[in-house]
């Protein structure tokens, strides 16, 4: 299907194979890939530091209890990137990362918005609204109603939902 090869997606929970990381970054990839390919996807994805510190590398095979959240969801981003799709879509990508994994997830959204030979559309699905802040657009949905739309800057100037949640997730943060 041509929509296959051109939408990349990364869940909340992604799934990793019980196989080598370059395998599971691999997965799913139609086109012939190069090893310089696999770790090209995974330093985009802000992965390639802790690959590269395990004992096998790339070889190392993947174990449940071997990496965390916020590798995990790294790995799954390479794996969506390595793909090259026209659109990017990241459903609740953050939701269940610590500070420092959110952070490097952010990375890597500010990286791939900036990869201009790509020229890919990125959709960031996220109630954490720390995450989607540096969008270009922001669309605010409310019981399945689009409610807002615009910058961050242009939504917190409106003073409407947008505005209140982030002043409420802010609250909750202190």
């Amino acid at each position: 299907m041509w929509w296959r090869e051109r939408i990349g997606y990364v869940g909340q929970e992604p799934k990793l194979f019980r196989m080598d990381i370059s395998s599971n970054i691999r997965y799913g990839c139609t086109r012939d890939v190069k090893q310089e390919d696999i770790e090209w996807a995974a330093t985009q994805a802000y992965a390639h530091d802790f690959i590269s510190a395990l004992p096998n590398g790339y070889e190392t095979l993947v174990d449940d209890d071997l990496l965390s959240g916020g590798q995990k969801q790294r790995i799954a981003i390479a794996r969506a990137i390595l793909r090259d799709p026209k659109i990017l879509i990241l459903d609740e990508a953050t939701s269940a990362l610590d500070a420092e994994s959110e952070h490097n997830v952010k990375g890597v959204l500010r990286s791939v918005r900036s990869d201009s030979s790509s020229r890919r559309s990125v959709i960031v699905i996220a109630h954490r609204l720390s995450t989607i802040q540096a969008a270009d657009r922001i669309i605010v949905m409310d019981r399945g109603q689009i409610v807002e739309d615009g910058s961050h800057r242009e939504l917190l100037l409106k003073d409407g939902l947008y505005a209140r949640l982030t002043r409420k997730q802010a609250d909750s943060m202190e």
